[in-house]
């Protein structure tokens, strides 16, 4: 049965249209590929390339370039990836850009960015081969997630098991927290140290100002602070002085005792002490004497008080408490 030559005109149609889409989706497909545009080839180097394909693109800051041509295995850590761009992108990339892998959107096939580098190096040529920077993997961040979960499961259970002492009221935080005339005693001894600081502080300001009001240059107390010779005469008279006054008491009970002892007897020195006149004198003369002693003493009380003389007590005094 022959074919009308409307069935002819329709398979005529049919064909001409099949083989339009044909050409134009080979022609869609090729400029994908930049098959038939002007293009120049560069490389990148990697450590690792999960993912990747031959026939990925390739963008510069966002914009489809070209395309991965090649993947070959150098060595055992190295990666090379060869590029195909378009001939127009070569007065735009410049030898310091860096590339990287990335992903077309959360779950889209993997792709090489190119970013631009920062400084003003020269555009690149054909066989160039540009820097790269290698992203964690997101496996590697699983992992790193995975140990960081543990770490805070390990840490929420030691703070939940601290937080159980310290309202059970074990150990010295949770009696503190507890406890309260443990925290009262703590709240007055804090309070009493408070005061004890105010108070040295206190010390401190007046002693200074003290000190500011006493003038060192020229004085006494300047020669006693820095002159050694005069600081140790000071210290054998002082010496001195308290061997005299023991001898001076021993005098005085000596005394004492020979006039108990003249009291007693007969002769001439009973006589002479049983005269009134002579009695009175020699009474006028021990009342001095005393007075005299007690003065003395006085006078070494205070000078073992005094501020130039209180350190060589004290040393003293350690000494002999020492022996």
């Amino acid at each position: 049965m022959e074919k009308t030559t409307a069935q002819k005109l329709k398979l005529g149609i049919f064909v001409i249209i099949g083989t339009a889409l044909l050409v134009a989706a080979i022609y869609f497909v090729g400029s994908r590929q930049n098959v038939f545009g002007s293009t120049f080839e560069i490389t990148a180097v990697f450590k690792n390339v999960n993912g990747l394909q031959r026939g990925n693109n390739v963008r510069f800051s966002g914009i489809n370039i070209g395309t991965v041509t090649g993947i070959e295995m150098s060595n055992d850590t190295t990666i090379r990836v060869r590029l195909l761009i378009e001939e127009k992108m070569k007065a735009h990339i410049r030898k310091d850009a860096i590339a990287s892998l990335g992903t077309d959107g959360l779950v889209g096939s993997m792709l090489i960015n190119i970013t631009p580098g920062l400084g003003k190096a020269n555009l690149v040529e054909p066989g160039d081969e540009i820097r790269t920077y290698s992203r964690i993997a997101s496996e590697d961040m699983l992992s790193t997630l995975n140990v960081t979960n543990e770490n805070a499961a390990l840490l929420t259970s030691d703070l939940l098991k601290i937080t159980q002492s310290l309202i059970y009221g074990k150990g010295t935080l949770g009696r503190l927290l507890n406890d309260t005339l443990m925290a009262r005693d703590m709240y007055e001894a804090v309070a009493n140290l408070k005061d004890i600081s105010i108070e040295v502080n206190r010390a401190m300001q007046e002693v200074r100002t003290l000190l500011a009001q006493v003038h060192f240059e020229g004085s006494a107390a300047e020669v006693l602070l820095s002159d050694t010779v005069s600081g140790e005469k000071v210290r054998k008279m002082i010496q001195n002085m308290e061997e005299a006054s023991m001898e001076l008491n021993g005098i005085v009970e000596n005394l004492n005792g020979t006039l108990e002892k003249m009291n007693e007897g007969d002769g001439t020195i009973p006589y002479l002490l049983n005269d009134t006149v002579l009695v009175r004198q020699l009474d006028a003369s021990m009342q001095n004497i005393q007075e005299g002693t007690a003065r003395f003493n006085e006078n070494m009380e205070a000078l073992q008080h005094h501020f130039l003389f209180r350190r060589y007590f004290r040393k003293k005094a350690a000494k002999e408490a020492q022996k």
